[in-house]
């Protein structure tokens, strides 16, 4: 039995992928989970039933997929992970590779897609959807973690100071980095910085 996470931030998309998964003589839904860091919490808690595959979105609110993805491979779990996405865009590939990531769908694939892939990843294989992977790697992601995160925020419209207060730095320092993402990015501003990041996946 393949034992399955499912984190995503949309209740009724949640609510229907595990009915689905669970439809399926050898998987099981063990959690669902509404953000990142929820689906942490519970990887983490060594009283919960095993997990062989986490099956995840992107963009949710307190932990992004690809940061589960990250913390996943920081904490040596033997966990799979799947990115199951509307996005299409080849910096978020790219990063979810190097998170260790097994498997990138996207949200509009046929259902079956997301089951074969599963069952392909659980025996030690990897599925990424074809028409991504041309464009994945042409171009190298520049941001730091840290000028990522304050360009995320940036895109919220977080002040300077309100950044600061949520990364636990000083204000002189997230304009160190806003100003450093700007320039790398070519952009007039921290606004242009957060949206060219955001459009190439690299937020």
């Amino acid at each position: 039995m393949i034992k399955i996470l499912i984190a995503e931030d949309q209740g009724m998309l949640l609510g229907a992928m595990a009915a689905l998964l669970d439809l399926e003589d050898d998987m099981q839904v063990v959690h669902q989970a509404k953000d990142g860091q929820h689906a942490l919490d519970f990887l983490t808690d060594s009283e919960q039933a095993a997990v062989d595959i986490v099956v995840t979105d992107i963009e949710m609110p307190r932990m992004t997929g690809i940061e589960l993805a990250q913390q996943i491979k920081l904490n040596k779990l033997p966990i799979k992970t799947i990115i199951l996405t509307t996005f299409s865009r080849g910096g978020y590939l790219r990063r979810a590779m190097d998170a260790g990531v097994k498997g990138y769908l996207l949200k509009d694939a046929p259902s079956d897609d997301l089951i074969a892939a599963i069952r392909k990843i659980q025996s030690g294989g990897k599925s990424i959807a074809a028409e991504l992977v041309g464009d994945s790697w042409m171009e190298m992601d520049p941001l730091t973690d840290k000028e990522r995160q304050a360009l995320r925020l940036a895109k919220d419209g977080l002040s300077t100071e309100k950044i600061a207060e949520k990364l636990h730095l000083s204000a002189g320092t997230v304009r160190n980095y806003l100003s450093s993402a700007s320039s790398k990015l070519n952009a007039k501003n921290r606004v242009e910085a957060a949206r060219i990041a955001h459009q190439k996946g690299w937020l």
